[in-house]
């Protein structure tokens, strides 16, 4: 029996390394565990995932691995008998994991078998005052909008908005129990998994990003913002609009049904700005528009915009550097 409450932290991890989103969902656990008081415990589901483990302890005091075949590749279906187990075993009173595909994907079949509540894309956690309880912050509306919630539920599974943490700063030195466990389901089988193969960095985790949009027009187009963006070390987006066109890669989207990114750098080439894709890029630090329409919503929010046709500033900007 734990005195204590927990708030478990679930890693996601692919070939031994800890994905960033993972570190982000420990700084939010953190700062929960810190105003509730509680004790925060890392969980590591994998087949031969020690090096995940150990990477996880640097930035937990607690990690439970659990090593098993069933957890070769990723499924629901594996990860939340085992994860509800843990909850009750050391009596969670949160559960979090980063707002990714996968997390958006196990964790509310976890909250329903424990029939608990469920907060997404949280972006703050503080405490009400008034009501002397953890109250959480997430954007609505394509964030327009920033709603409030509590949670009276037993225990609250939350999945965090990666951009909203900074990635946790370890040196922790926490200690790894290692058990087997996990078990194929009967109702679901893994088929494969697709592994997008790049030598430039992560979307999520890219200081810089050069995004293009419809108004290149084609495929081909897209040549010069990838150039720009190699010259610059960063990563390549894209639009809605654009990967709808086929002139991009779903893996590159970028926005409310894409990824959500906020580095240091983007730099948004022929991207007119609807809402959807500014929900989805408008944390990043420095925006820049490169645009032939003046009237472009994306200049509302870039720090600079150059009025100019795409298809001669990119290639000059990338010359110049």
């Amino acid at each position: 029996e734990n005195s204590m409450s927990s708030i478990l932290v679930i890693a996601e991890h692919l070939e031994g390394k800890l994905k960033g989103a993972t570190l982000n969902a420990v700084t939010f656990a953190n700062q929960a565990a810190e105003l509730a008081g509680h004790d925060v415990i890392g969980v590591v589901l994998g087949s031969s995932a020690g090096a995940a483990a150990t990477e996880l302890a640097n930035h937990v005091p607690k990690v439970i691995s659990i090593d098993g075949d069933a957890f070769k590749n990723y499924l629901a279906e594996t990860y939340t008998p085992v994860i509800a187990a843990l909850a009750e075993e050391f009596d969670a009173e949160i559960i979090c994991a980063g707002s990714t595909t996968t997390g958006k994907d196990y964790l509310p079949r976890v909250c329903a078998a424990l029939e608990g509540g469920f907060v997404s894309d949280v972006i703050e956690v503080y405490n009400d005052a008034d009501e002397d309880q953890l109250a959480y912050k997430r954007p609505i509306w394509a964030g327009n909008l920033i709603e409030r919630v509590t949670s009276d539920a037993d225990v609250t599974c939350a999945t965090i908005r990666t951009t909203a943490f900074d990635d946790s700063a370890g040196g922790v030195g926490g200690s790894v129990e290692t058990r087997t466990g996990g078990e194929a389901p009967a109702n679901a089988e893994f088929l494969r998994f697709h592994l997008v193969e790049s030598n430039r960095p992560d979307l999520t985790d890219a200081d810089v990003i050069v995004a293009g949009g419809r108004g290149l027009k084609s495929a081909d187009a897209f040549g010069m913002i990838e150039a720009l963006a190699d010259k610059l070390g960063g990563a390549v987006g894209a639009s809605r609009a654009a990967v709808d066109s086929g002139y991009a890669p779903n893996d590159w989207q970028i926005g409310q049904t894409g990824k959500i990114v906020a580095p240091n750098l983007y730099i948004a080439a022929a991207i007119s700005g609807a809402i959807q894709h500014l929900a989805g890029m408008k944390g990043s630090k420095v925006i820049v528009a490169i645009n032939k329409d003046p009237e472009a919503p994306i200049f509302q929010v870039s720090d600079y915009g150059l009025v100019a046709d795409a298809f001669k500033a990119v290639p000059e900007l990338t010359e110049k550097l």
